[in-house]
């Protein structure tokens, strides 16, 4: 395993991380989550080098939390590096531009969810406390900087993020120029690449980590996906995966197809893309099995892609605009 320096908060922590969502279950998940193989993963990664864990209340309504504590506890000598995100009040995702503060994150409820955090969590400080949601427009309500800087004053919180909407990676420019924001969360992958446009490069400029998330676009660059698949209502891919994006985002997957490399796995490719680029502090799959963990850490021992790869990879860029389905 590869490390990295997580921007200013001068963290060293593993290129590849673990996004927590999937082993969580719970209402608006993903299905099929056992809380035994997700705790057997977990520890699989911390073994081989993870140190970076990425949680949210709302993912199991504290469970994945919980998780994680545990997990805290059973490696009392390791230096793990938590994360975790405040739900919207409104419970909305995502925002939207008439989305007002008061609404989604007031003072009082960013100060409630964090301690409901730090209990379910075990833990005394939370590394990097962030948004799960944003709008670009509250960058200057001081209600929110007042409330994280006194969290971060009396020593609960370490430092603060924002997970920015889907396909909106222009929607945090104007708060991270505030000086208090730490990290950003953004969705970046081989189809995804409009944040290289403005936001990575700022962030460099700011010394702002990157944690770049949903690295195989939800699963279709895991390459397992058909123009057929299905899931049970109440797993959250079923609404996400609707035709017009299921349909398109296969065809695009099997284009990509063609130009792996023999020997190495499509997602292998998508996470090597993404760690080719030096703005990204870490990427953070999720992983539900030991198998996927030994899988996605192993791709931070590979060599660099070769430039001409890079370079046909970019083609693969896909621009969209969110929609009712990109929750």
């Amino acid at each position: 395993m590869r490390y990295r320096r997580f921007g200013r908060l001068g963290h060293q922590v593993s290129e590849v991380g673990y996004g927590m969502w999937g082993i969580a279950g719970g209402e608006g998940g993903w299905t099929g989550a056992d809380d035994d193989t997700g705790m057997r993963a977990l520890q699989r990664a911390v073994d081989l080098g993870c140190t970076f864990f990425d949680t949210a209340w709302i993912y199991g309504r504290g469970h994945s939390e919980h998780l994680l504590g545990e997990l805290l506890k059973a490696n009392p000598d390791r230096e793990l590096h938590v994360a975790t995100k405040i739900p919207p009040k409104d419970r909305a995702w995502p925002s939207t531009r008439d989305s007002r503060l008061q609404d989604v994150f007031p003072a009082d409820h960013i100060v409630e969810y964090t301690h409901k955090s730090l209990a379910c969590l075990g833990v005394e400080r939370i590394d990097l406390l962030q948004f799960h949601v944003w709008e670009d427009s509250w960058a200057q309500d001081k209600s929110w900087q007042r409330a994280v800087g006194e969290l971060k004053d009396q020593g609960l919180v370490g430092g603060i993020g924002i997970s920015v909407n889907r396909w909106e990676p222009w929607n945090v420019l104007d708060t991270i120029d505030t000086g208090l924001i730490d990290a950003v969360q953004i969705i970046y992958n081989i189809f995804d690449q409009a944040p290289e446009d403005e936001l990575l490069p700022r962030c460099a400029e700011l010394d702002i980590a990157v944690i770049a998330r949903v690295p195989f676009d939800e699963g279709t660059l895991t390459g397992t996906l058909t123009a057929e698949s299905t899931w049970p209502p109440e797993d959250w891919r079923s609404s996400y995966f609707v035709p017009e994006n299921l349909i398109p985002a296969v065809a695009r997957a099997d284009r990509l197809r063609e130009i792996v490399p023999d020997g190495m796995t499509m997602p292998e490719l998508a996470l090597r893309f993404i760690l080719a680029n030096p703005h990204i502090a870490t990427v953070i799959p999720g992983m539900r099995s030991v198998r996927h963990v030994e899988a996605n850490l192993a791709a931070s021992e590979g060599a660099p892609l070769p430039r001409e790869l890079t370079d046909r990879l970019k083609t693969h860029r896909w621009d969209r605009e969110p929609t009712a389905w990109s929750q």
